[in-house]
């Protein structure tokens, strides 16, 4: 295929060929106005695909049956997207479009369109079991999206492959709550008049549905944290989730807040306190109320407000939850977050620990699981007597530093019951512990299940939610 373009010398008269643009491109490293956004995944396509930018090859569309084998996993992803495809598709369907919810190997496995041109559009691909990967089919919306993982519209002539020179189409990534690729909302049309700002508009539209079913996949999986939704006050287009537990603890972020705030996976496994982000008012996270709690926090370390809301747990730690309630988590709150009836300044944590002793205080403690630590020691690290250092640290995180290191030896030994075949005595002194009876009181009163009854659900899929009481005794 090189070859067959590296001796393609002739131009148009009035440019360069598709074909002689991609040559240009990948082989002599040309920049050429216009497809700037798509040379790397040219690059892709000839070098690394191998594809032939003419062949006229129809897209695939896959069957009835392995339609139905790609979709059973995605299950609870089509379910919750439900909404959003409704919401754009009422956007984008008068201008012709088709929206396109596809899986990470770019298969059309949910759709809204016009089913009176289901023919025309079932004859591009983009239909019901259409497969979009760029190895397949070359630089398109759906594919370079997931290879790429950030939000593509490509432009008639920006496709790698002539035959798509009449489509267009805008690709929004959608991860799941653990900050995985999940799989790509998409519009398109196939009006060769398609302008870039009607793409444009498309794309902006897409990114914000395809925003709208990851927080509500996030939500309906962290349904019984505290889910807090967050963005910079001022109209910044940064918005992130986090999920915390009833001691402030971070339980998971989305793919936002893990970039943001480097909340990877062994982060997250090994705990980290909300007030080493945000400034806060641990009493939010203690209150009864059922409804979202509007909220103004700062970020650690700068003077930057963020606006907040926090919705509670949707079910307590029950698993008995109605219909209505996970629907009203579930629901999307970002589009709410500029134009919260906020008045009153953020936090300035008066009176608590500063978030960088706070962090450095939690660091040490975490490095020192194993040891006697004494109160007087840590109250040393904040530079304050032991009496104002225990109220500062319990105004901080929200419970008081032996509750906290308990709790962190809890953790700590869960972590080793998923993670080795250690017997539960060393565990227990590995964790801290004085003994496997002294472990499996308050693991149990913790997290509700006694430490081999954890090792078990680990080991065969069941894990658990651990309940992190704030009420830890001695």
């Amino acid at each position: 295929m090189a070859s067959a373009i590296k001796n393609r010398t002739h131009l148009s008269i009035d440019g360069p060929s598709h074909v002689d643009s991609i040559d240009l491109i990948v082989r002599k490293g040309a920049l050429l106005p216009g497809v700037e956004e798509v040379a790397t995944s040219w690059r892709r396509c000839l070098t690394a695909h191998h594809l032939d930018p003419e062949i006229q090859a129809a897209p695939h569309i896959i069957t009835e049956k392995e339609l139905r084998d790609s979709r059973e996993p995605l299950h609870s992803l089509i379910l919750h997207a439900q909404e959003e495809l409704d919401r754009l598709y009422a956007i984008v369907g008068p201008q012709q479009y088709v929206v396109l919810l596809c899986d990470r190997d770019g298969v059309a496995i949910h759709h809204r369109g016009n089913e009176s041109l289901a023919d025309a559009f079932k004859y591009w691909g983009i239909w019901l079991g259409g497969v979009w990967s760029e190895q397949i089919e070359g630089t398109n919306g759906i594919g370079t999206c997931i290879t790429e993982q950030r939000a593509t519209t490509v432009l008639r002539g920006q496709h790698f492959r002539t035959r798509h020179s009449n489509l267009s189409c805008a690709g929004a990534p959608i991860f799941d709550p653990l900050g995985r690729l999940a799989g790509v909302l998409d519009t398109s049309s196939m009006n060769p008049q398609t302008t870039e700002q009607s793409l444009s508009l498309a794309m902006a539209a897409t990114k914000v549905s395809a925003r709208g079913i990851e927080e509500r996949i996030f939500r309906e999986y962290f349904r019984h944290a505290w889910n807090i939704a967050a963005a910079p006050c001022g109209g910044s287009d940064v918005a992130v989730l986090l999920a915390v537990d009833n001691d402030q603890r971070i339980l998971g972020a989305d793919q936002i807040a893990r970039r943001l705030f480097s909340l990877n996976n062994e982060v997250l496994n090994r705990g980290r306190a909300l007030a080493t982000i945000f400034a806060h008012d641990s009493s939010i996270f203690r209150c009864k109320r059922m409804q979202d709690v509007a909220a103004r926090l700062l970020r650690t370390g700068t003077d930057e407000p963020w606006n907040a809301l926090i919705t509670p747990p949707a079910c307590g730690m029950s698993s008995l939850c109605s219909p209505t309630d996970a629907l009203v988590h579930s629901r999307p709150r970002f589009g709410m977050l500029a134009h919260l009836p906020l008045s009153v300044d953020p936090p300035t944590n008066r009176g608590g620990l500063a978030p960088a002793r706070a962090n450095r205080i939690c660091e040490y403690i975490d490095s020192h699981l194993q040891e006697n630590i004494a109160l007087e020691a840590l109250a040393e690290i904040a530079q304050l007597s032991v009496h104002h250092f225990a109220r500062a640290f319990r105004q901080s995180l929200g419970i008081p530093p032996h509750n906290y290191i308990v709790q962190r030896r809890v953790e700590h030994a869960q972590q080793m019951l998923r993670n080795t075949d250690l017997p539960l005595s060393e565990i227990a002194i590995e964790a801290g512990f004085t003994d496997q009876s002294h472990l499996a009181r308050h693991f149990r009163t913790i997290t509700g299940v006694s430490p081999s009854l954890a090792r078990h659900q680990f080991r065969t899929g069941a894990d658990i939610l651990p309940h992190r009481s704030a009420h830890v005794g001695s």
